[in-house]
């Protein structure tokens, strides 16, 4: 069991929402864990969609369509759909090692503008990448690709909870990352060589791209998608991003000739990877801080607050790397 190196392959978890549109700049959006890379002009539609690959057990793609495409990128533009992967995640493929473990990808594309595309791993730390090439054949055609990375004898990977592998799919790249050599083999990052021969997806207005079914995992061939429970796949997201929209902030009055204040608390679902920041709307009353922790929130406030600070709701906690 969880062979699958990538959290939430089968998009079936949207916290954030199953759309968000006149996207133009980088972040989360929609689909958890997966983020978009914005270097361009585009204006994009995210979605979390139900058009999947007939009879392979998906019920959720994640689609990205261009609203405002552009057909001429600039030289240092570029769009990148990408799952940042916690260091914690690597142990298995002994990078750094004599026994270093080759990596294969597998994931169902459709994409409306065929031609030759690039996936990319980058290691954070050591900044060595490898990209590999591969060719969507037909417009509008769900198609399964599968792409194996050779294992890096020379670079480990931080075993911590902070970013150590980046994925990227590279669906456009000007000539600053695609004017030179494609590194198929791992080396110090050199921008020129990162995503040559890669098509620009979102040429026109309305291109778009649905991926879903990715699969990341040690060995040199890809096994079967590794469907995971609702519940399993969504406590995985946790560590990442919690959504408590709706949810109240129950506050204890805490008495004292120094300190009389409001003491409101919540425990996360799931620990944290790390100390999240938070997202608090609809908030009544003055709070006079905010203590965080990868496994609880404290919000305190004076006492002169006691009537109105009950009502803390739609927060949004967020550790994503």
């Amino acid at each position: 069991n969880f062979r699958n190196l990538i959290i939430n392959g089968d998009m079936s978890i949207a916290q954030r929402g199953t759309s968000s549109s006149s996207v133009s700049g980088s972040g989360y959006y929609t689909v958890d864990r997966y983020r978009y890379g914005a270097g361009s002009g585009i204006v994009n539609t995210f979605s979390q969609s139900t058009d999947v690959p007939s009879g392979q057990g998906f019920k959720y793609s994640h689609k990205q369509e261009a609203t405002t495409g552009d057909a001429s990128l600039g030289a240092d533009e570029y769009n990148i759909f990408q799952q940042r992967l916690e260091g914690y995640m690597f142990q298995s493929a002994k990078f750094g090692t004599s026994n270093a473990e080759s990596l294969t990808l597998s994931f169902w594309i459709k994409a409306s503008v065929s031609g030759t595309y690039v996936c990319e791993l980058h290691n954070i730390d050591a900044d060595v990448s490898q990209s590999q090439s591969y060719t969507v054949s037909s417009a509008d055609t769900w198609e399964k690709k599968t792409i194996t990375f050779s294992g890096d004898t020379s670079n480990a990977i931080s075993i911590d909870n902070g970013r150590g592998l980046d994925l990227n799919w590279w669906l456009g790249a000007g000539t600053t990352f695609s004017s030179g050599t494609l590194q198929t083999t791992w080396g110090t990052q050199v921008a020129a060589n990162r995503a040559v021969g890669a098509t620009n997806a979102f040429a026109s207005n309305n291109d778009s791209v649905y991926i879903t079914g990715v699969q990341l995992e040690v060995g040199t061939s890809a096994s079967d998608f590794e469907f995971l429970p609702y519940d399993v796949n969504l406590d995985r997201c946790y560590r990442y991003y919690q959504d408590y929209t709706g949810s109240r902030m129950w506050t204890t009055f805490i008495d004292g000739n120094t300190s009389n204040r409001l003491a409101g608390h919540m425990f996360f679902s799931k620990k944290m990877r790390a100390t999240p920041s938070v997202s608090r709307t609809n908030s009544t009353g003055t709070v006079g801080s905010d203590n965080l922790s990868e496994s609880a929130y404290w919000v305190f406030a004076t006492k002169t607050n006691r009537g109105t600070t009950t009502n803390v709701v739609d927060m949004k906690f967020d550790a994503e790397l």
